[in-house]
């Protein structure tokens, strides 16, 4: 499944919620500037996941990687943003905020193999 980072302010943190017996989960909200309107956007974490967001501070910079999980239920459909790695934002790096893209579509992170040449070393000039 495709990924997708985006970067941001930590708006608002929640609580990690015990949903059942074997699932907990926990939201957080970022802000995002797009094209001068302030966007809120709910992020969901899950399981060990959870604890990903406790050293961010609500106001401070962070890069979420995540991907979409949609569902139905009783001819209901609904959507979650599924954060699986958060990083403090690093101006100038690539998903910047928020003068670049606001989201980057990434495939899965890629393996490297170090002695393959990258793409651009193909190049015949």
């Amino acid at each position: 499944m495709a990924s997708f980072e985006i970067s941001g302010k930590l708006f608002k943190k929640f609580e990690t919620e015990q949903k059942t017996q074997s699932f907990s989960a926990r939201e957080f909200v970022l802000e995002v500037n797009d094209n001068n309107y302030m966007q809120l956007i709910k992020f969901q974490l899950t399981q060990d996941r959870c604890g990903l967001l406790d050293p961010f501070e609500e106001g401070s910079e962070v890069k979420v990687h995540f991907d979409l999980r949609g569902r139905e239920w009783n001819g209901k459909y609904f959507t979650n943003l599924n954060a699986w790695k958060l990083e403090a934002h690093q101006p100038g790096n690539t998903g910047g905020f928020p003068e670049e893209e606001d989201f980057v579509f990434n495939d899965e992170p890629p393996e490297i193999n170090q002695n393959q040449p990258t793409p651009d070393d193909d190049l015949p000039f």
